[in-house]
């Protein structure tokens, strides 16, 4: 399993000399299987690179999931430019939402006055999958959907493939339960033994305390899930839109004293555009 970000900041893209390191593009994830499939998890702006990316590989077969339907993980969605072409083959996976939930966040993105183009005249061949609530198959790759803590709900994924496992819970919120959500045990119980867990970790400590209930959570909240469940590997996801590079090295410093403070083994970072992982 290949797993690659093309966009990990939160909110709204940024652009600057403060944001080379990381980035600045919101949610985009490619994540290519054994089996050749290509799955491709939100359309944050960061989608427009990866669908440039596809054409010059010549590869038009991709398979969509969506977290959820807030507007930064769908703004990038009609400046994929394989939409446009008559080639390609789309696979929208609504997994445990409604059949008709994924035509719905992307058609409502592309409807007048939003976009010149209307989603019912892409190009491109798009083929909606049964909802399958619980677990599904996506070439080699296995894929379990959660619950998110998150206003307006959504889902967190796992991947597996060949005994290892990717987890992504972006837009979680670990110190409150939002309607739908689950508790911190929960979203432990689904992170254990994860090769890679990447999790929203928006704020410092000192921000979460004014933010509760925005939807995102503190690092620290984080590194207790990740140390709990034994996960080899800790990305730092969803970063603020205010959050220099140099801001985000100083969080992630600060993870790293805690977990050398408290005799702990784990790789940690933060998710910057363009990393690569191999499981």
């Amino acid at each position: 399993m290949l797993i690659r970000c093309w966009g990990s900041r939160g909110s709204i893209p940024v652009s600057g000399p403060e944001y080379i390191k990381y980035g600045g593009d919101t949610t985009c994830m490619e994540i290519r299987a054994k089996s050749g499939d290509v799955i491709i998890v939100d359309a944050g702006t960061g989608i427009r690179r990866l669908g440039n990316h596809l054409i010059k590989e010549g590869c038009y077969k991709y398979n969509f999931l969506l977290t959820h339907g807030h507007w930064d993980h769908l703004m990038g969605f009609p400046f994929f430019k394989p939409l446009f072409l008559e080639h390609p083959e789309i696979r929208m996976h609504s997994g445990a939402f409604h059949k008709k939930f994924m035509e719905s966040m992307f058609s409502k993105v592309m409807a007048p006055p939003n976009f010149p183009v209307r989603f019912s005249d892409l190009k491109a061949k798009i083929i909606y999958e049964e909802a399958r609530p619980e677990k599904f198959e996506i070439g080699s790759i296995t894929v379990v959907p959660i619950q998110i803590s998150h206003p307006n709900t959504g889902k967190g994924y796992k991947f597996i493939e060949d005994g290892k496992t990717f987890v992504f819970l972006t837009d979680n919120e670990l110190g409150f339960v939002h309607p739908g959500g689950l508790t911190s045990m929960e979203y432990l119980a689904f992170c254990e033994g994860a090769d890679l867990l990447i999790h929203d970790a928006e704020y410092t400590p000192q921000e979460y305390k004014l933010l509760i209930e925005w939807g995102h959570s503190s690092y620290v909240d984080v590194l207790d899930i990740a140390f709990h469940a034994s996960v080899g590997k800790l990305g730092l996801f969803h970063l603020n839109q205010e959050r220099t590079d140099q801001e985000v090295d100083e969080i992630v410093e600060a993870c790293q004293k805690i977990i050398t403070d408290r005799g702990k083994k784990l790789e940690c970072f933060a998710v910057a555009a363009g990393m690569t992982f191999e499981l």
